[in-house]
């Protein structure tokens, strides 16, 4: 009967779940010969040997080398056509934007920094991010028009209601009221924007300590001191993007803080962020305080103070893990998650040691107990979520064989 083509059950879309299947399990495997794909899916050797010649013939799969040097005769290895589609990241600060392409398997082909510096910019948003992104698309050796997906990573959020940019007054620029439609005009594939914080948990959810979670709290404490929240297995962004602005959390040990959006800080940012650490030292009588950015500095302070165990160092671990827990509290006794990731450099580099400190300060705090682990996703978490959001988002709808 006309229009059944594409309800559930029917061989059009049996066809294509066993084709997503056959294809995350090449993603999540590599190459795979015809029969270890069949055992994997359930499949009998013609059904998965027709997949594979209708993966081949879409162009989402390549046939390659042959699996020699196992015992018995050998057989040919299928793996994902990594250029079949690309996607693309971008993660935005007030400095600097950086950028990168992956492709269809998730690795990154082309990066690229952009820096930004200044409040007083002749270059408007659309042009920085064309800039950024044009450069990375060069580095990969591609064009914008290959790229299928780009997720922008920023500080605060897009209010869903009036498309603004909120929590985040320190990024120049970013506040026009029509700069989305400015960058929807400028780039040719679909852009998804996300908090920067967000894509650190989805980073972490996909490849790192959070992998099979599905309520976790990820505190990130980096330029800014903010949360995110995984509820379910899924985001949760709040009604205007807000959900794990932590940093205006009010918190108990440092001053009430009002008109937190006008002062772009709060409570638990003023107790706990990384602009605090250097400050607490100072307080503990630390003569010897790293010079440069405030997250560098602060980052160093702990490093050194986890590797060198003095008396001092041990003082200042002590007193951050105690504000880190008294903001803590208040999330896990709201949320109960079964996991706190705890992430940013200001946070790893602590390492074991700040990491069991704080999880012993918020047993004290909190009658919840989550366990606490640090983040596995290093080296520009932020745009590594947003590659991991664009490449899921590309992939859906590139291996969706049903259309």
């Amino acid at each position: 009967m006309a229009g059944t083509a594409g309800t559930p059950g029917t061989p059009r879309v049996l066809r294509a779940m066993n084709d997503r299947a056959a294809l995350d399990l090449l993603l999540e495997h590599g190459p795979l010969s015809r029969t270890r794909i069949g055992k994997l899916t359930g499949l009998s050797k013609p059904t998965a040997s027709q997949l594979l010649a209708r993966l081949e013939a879409a162009g989402l799969v390549l046939a390659g080398g042959t699996s020699e040097g196992r015992p018995g005769p050998s057989a040919r290895l299928y793996e994902v056509n990594a250029v079949a589609a690309h996607a693309a990241g971008l993660d935005v600060s007030p400095d600097r934007i950086r950028a990168a392409v992956a492709d269809l398997t998730g690795r990154a082909v082309g990066a690229y920094e952009l820096p930004t510096p200044g409040r007083h910019r002749t270059r408007s948003v659309a042009q920085q991010v064309t800039d950024a992104l044009d450069g990375a698309v060069k580095a990969a050796g591609l064009t914008r028009d290959d790229v299928h997906r780009v997720v922008i990573a920023t500080p605060g959020a897009f209010d869903p209601t009036t498309g603004r940019l909120r929590y985040a007054s320190h990024l120049p620029g970013w506040h026009s009221p029509d700069v989305l439609d400015a960058l929807a005009a400028a780039l040719p594939m679909p852009v998804e924007y996300e908090n920067d914080v967000n894509l650190v948990a989805i980073a972490e959810q996909r490849l790192g300590a959070a992998r099979g979670h599905e309520d976790f709290v990820l505190l990130w404490n980096q330029e800014g001191l903010g949360a995110a929240l995984v509820l379910g297995g899924r985001l949760h962004r709040g009604w205007t993007g807000g959900a794990g602005e932590v940093g205006f959390l009010p918190v108990p040990g440092t001053p009430l803080v009002r008109k937190v959006t006008r002062a772009n800080s709060g409570g638990y940012q003023e107790l706990a962020g990384s602009r605090a650490v250097p400050r607490l030292a100072r307080e503990l009588g630390m003569t010897e305080i790293p010079s440069g950015p405030h997250t560098e500095a602060a980052a160093e302070l702990v490093r050194r103070a986890a590797a060198e165990d003095t008396a001092a160092g041990r003082r200042l671990l002590a007193a951050y893990a105690t504000r880190l827990a008294t903001g803590l509290a208040s999330l896990v006794s709201v949320l109960d998650p079964e996991l706190v990731v705890l992430s940013g450099s200001s946070l790893t580099a602590g390492g074991e040691v700040l990491r069991r400190l704080v999880q012993d300060e918020l047993a004290e705090l909190a009658a919840s107990r989550p366990r606490l682990v640090l983040g596995d996703v290093t080296g520009q978490p932020v745009l590594r979520g947003a590659l991991e959001s664009a490449l899921a988002t590309t992939r859906d709808e590139v291996f969706d064989t049903s259309r």
